[in-house]
């Protein structure tokens, strides 16, 4: 006889897949209708398993991890010069500037790409980790119950 998914195989890792996406779709709403401020926070922590796992062997500071700080030595009683300052609002403009809008007119489809594609690839993959972890209870709580049906079937 074959052994049909159980309810929950079936709607737990689907329904946080929908949770993820259902988080991406409101923080791509939002940043389009306006500020959200950290709302796109949501969708990383609820990845956060996998992308804590992800960041620590391919995260940009990987390879610092294993090294000490490199500080750099300063000699003599010289201050480091300043940075220049920024120009002020208030100073003159030449005559013939003009914004350039040539970038504003483009449409942003593609901005955010990167960031839902890695949060869809973490849920992915918490999803089917979620799947497993399921599916071994599943099998374990079928596995009792086969031993309890066998031992009280038992003649005495």
């Amino acid at each position: 006889m074959e052994r049909r998914w159980s309810k929950p195989e079936m709607w737990i890792p689907g329904g946080y897949l929908a949770l993820v996406v259902a988080l991406l779709v409101w923080v791509e709403v939002g940043s389009r209708t306006g500020d959200i401020g950290f709302g796109g926070v949501w969708p990383l922590l609820a990845t956060a398993p996998v992308s804590l796992l992800l960041l620590v062997p391919f995260g940009p500071a990987s390879d610092a991890l294993d090294a000490a700080p490199v500080v750099e030595p300063h000699y003599g009683s010289q201050p480091p010069t300043p940075l220049p300052a920024p120009p002020s609002e208030s100073a003159a403009l030449p005559a013939d500037w003009a914004p350039d809008t040539s970038v504003a007119a483009q449409p942003e489809m593609w901005a955010g790409l990167g960031f839902h594609v890695a949060v869809l690839a973490g849920a992915v993959i918490n999803a089917v980790a979620l799947w497993a972890l399921v599916r071994h209870g599943a099998r374990r709580a079928e596995r009792r119950s086969a031993r309890r049906g066998f031992s009280s079937s038992r003649p005495g």
